[in-house]
């Protein structure tokens, strides 16, 4: 058994060596800390993870300095990779069959942006006869995806516009 014992000058006055404790109770709220922690890293991870997974197909796509396309609705992708073979998001197709597959998709949506993704090892004509095939199936909203180049002007496979060089002054013919 506990007691308090009064100090002997005064029957527990101001000066007294022990004070009553007093008596806590527990705090039953919540802590959010540790929950704003684990959501911020969560939020970071799948912003990092996001873009990884859009397209599945590796491309190593050429370098640009054009500003990127915005838009409400997710785009067809049509990719060709470094072999060749063609690609309409992740699933593989030789060319009768994706002109067979786009023309479907285009009388179900005839307004449908398609983007189309090379490899910078691909031949031109390669990418011509794809781009032909789109168009053919009657899509009129095409787009080339590309890399964006990390600045401007300095290689890397961008292409800066060149300034315009003045003409050289015609001497006045004399009579």
């Amino acid at each position: 058994m506990a007691a308090i014992i009064p100090s002997a000058g005064g029957g527990g006055g101001g000066g007294s060596r022990f004070r009553r404790r007093q008596n806590f109770s527990p705090i039953a709220d919540i802590n959010v800390t540790p929950m704003v922690d684990v959501m911020l890293v969560l939020l970071v991870i799948f912003m990092i993870t996001a873009p990884l997974l859009q397209v599945g197909v590796p491309v190593d796509l050429p370098k640009t300095s054009a500003q990127q396309v915005g838009g409400k609705e997710e785009p067809l992708v049509v990719s060709v990779n470094s072999k060749g073979e063609v690609f309409l998001g992740e699933t593989p197709y030789d060319i009768p069959a994706l002109a067979a597959k786009l023309k479907a998709v285009h009388e179900e949506k005839p307004d449908q942006r398609v983007f189309m993704r090379g490899d910078k090892a691909v031949d031109y004509g390669k990418m011509m006869e794809v781009m032909g095939v789109v168009i053919d199936s009657g899509f009129r909203q095409l787009g080339l995806l590309g890399e964006q180049a990390q600045a401007l002007g300095k290689g890397g496979g961008t292409v800066s516009p060149v300034p315009a060089q003045p003409a050289p002054a015609q001497p006045a013919p004399r009579r």
